[in-house]
């Protein structure tokens, strides 16, 4: 009997974990399927961006008030763009890929605050320890929110496990 609980439990731990996990990207041999993306989404001024456009068989412009405009060819890889100097710290623009005549898609681009070294230091000066770009695209929220939906899943298999019966049957 105390098998078939744990079993259980292990069996709603494990379904609640698959529902929570995000879900698989496309591959590239998927057709008709326009994928930019720019990278990071979230970067100091003066930093540079990686822009690419998967899914598209003609040229795909990029525009953006921080950077200067880019285009796209099939089969070539990514653009990279550096942030305008003057981007505002804590803003968010709009980043608008136009594949071909399609209609654009827009996607985010947040200006972290601080600024990257624009010099290098002649003298080395150690480890620069701190968050810098590790974070980027880094959601609190939806980790908060998948967090939370972890432990709850959790914490039912496990009452669910212990529950006891009233009726003891022999």
């Amino acid at each position: 009997m105390h098998a078939i609980r744990g079993a259980s439990a292990v069996v709603l731990s494990l379904s609640a974990l698959t529902l929570t996990a995000p879900s698989a990207h496309a591959s590239d041999s998927d057709s008709g399927s326009f994928r930019p993306s720019v990278s990071p989404t979230t970067i100091a001024a003066g930093g540079k961006v990686t822009l690419s456009a998967r899914g598209c068989d003609k040229v795909t412009r990029v525009k953006a008030a921080v950077f200067e405009k880019a285009e796209i060819y099939p089969g070539d890889g990514p653009e990279t763009r550096t942030v305008d100097w003057d981007a505002e710290q804590g803003s968010v623009y709009q980043v608008k890929f136009r594949c071909g005549d399609q209609d654009p898609v827009m996607l985010n681009l947040t200006i972290a605050t601080g600024r990257p070294d624009s010099t290098p230091s002649p003298v080395p000066q150690g480890v620069r320890a701190g968050i810098g770009g590790s974070a980027g695209g880094l959601d609190l929220q939806e980790v908060a929110l998948g967090g939370a939906l972890i432990a709850g899943a959790l914490g039912t298999a496990y009452l669910v496990a212990r529950r006891r019966t009233g009726d003891k049957r022999a």
